[in-house]
Formats: C-alpha cells, sequence, structure tokens
C-alpha cells in the first residue's frame, strides 16, 4: 500500500458510495487505474466489505449500554460457546474479548430501560458459563467514527 492507496480509502471510508469517475478526480488519479487500485485493495483485503450507516434512533434504539460480562471458567469451550451465543444476538453491535475484571464486553442497542432489562434477564444470564454482570448506560455519544486512521497507521499486507 503507498500513499495513493491511503488516499483512496480516506475517501471510500467517508463516501463508499462514490463514483469511480468522483473519486478518481478526488485522488487525483484517470478512472482506470483507480478502478484498479480499488479492486487489488479489495482482493488483498483492506477493503472488507462496503455497509449502510443507518441511525440508530430512527429505528427507536435510543439506548446503548455496555455490558461486562464474567465467566464461571475462562477455558476454551467455555469462550467459544459464549462468543457462539453472543454472535447469534443481533441487539449486540460489539463484542471484545478482554483483559482486567471482566472476561467480555458488550456494546448492546435497544429500544428502552425495560429491553435492557429483558436482555440480561431472559438472554445473557442464560449463556451457560456466564458468572456475572455488570451494565453501565451510555448517556450521550461523544464520538462515534467508523473510518480507520489513515495518517501514521501501518499497513501489515
Amino acid at each position: 500500500m503507498d500513499s495513493m492507496d491511503a488516499k483512496i480509502l480516506e475517501v471510500l471510508q467517508e463516501d463508499a458510495r462514490i463514483s469511480n469517475v468522483e473519486l478518481a478526480a478526488r485522488v487525483g488519479l484517470s478512472p482506470s487505474p483507480c478502478l484498479a487500485r480499488v479492486r487489488a485493495l479489495e482482493a488483498s483485503g483492506l477493503i472488507r466489505r462496503y455497509v449502510a450507516l443507518l441511525d440508530p434512533q430512527r429505528f427507536g434504539l435510543d439506548v446503548s449500554v455496555f455490558i461486562q460480562v464474567s465467566l464461571e471458567k475462562q477455558v476454551g469451550a467455555s469462550l467459544v460457546a459464549f462468543e457462539a451465543a453472543i454472535v447469534a444476538m443481533p441487539e449486540v453491535m460489539e463484542c471484545y474479548l478482554m483483559t482486567g475484571d471482566s472476561d467480555y464486553m458488550l456494546r448492546v442497542l435497544v429500544a428502552d430501560v425495560p429491553a435492557v432489562q429483558r436482555f440480561i434477564v431472559e438472554r445473557l444470564s442464560k449463556v451457560p458459563g456466564v458468572s456475572s454482570i455488570r451494565s453501565s448506560f451510555a448517556l450521550k455519544q461523544v464520538k462515534f467514527n467508523t473510518a480507520l486512521p489513515m495518517a501514521g497507521g501501518r499497513n501489515k499486507t
């Protein structure tokens, strides 16, 4: 990946629906070489996929809650089973295996506080191996970004 690829990626992260002609103009290439570079970035896996970002509030998903989960045992089978259960829960927007006091950190998006209660009591607490659950409600989203920082980053291809 060179600086031209980085420019292309910056523009695509800002607007993935941009036409190839407009993208080429914005980065200073002609359309054919620009398209070839985009295809190469896709083929290399640097571009994983294209998505549409929706406004959660327009869908009535007003509550974002961060949930820390600890498991009874941190062994391979328990981790795999927990992760499989979490992947099947559409309310879970993100899930991370953590160091520190808890084993996992989840970001869950739901309509209201009763929906959080239902999620925790009826679904999350019933996942085998869960020993403790702690939640924190987000009061305000200060920053939300989907674009990776390109300046100073390293390409591992």
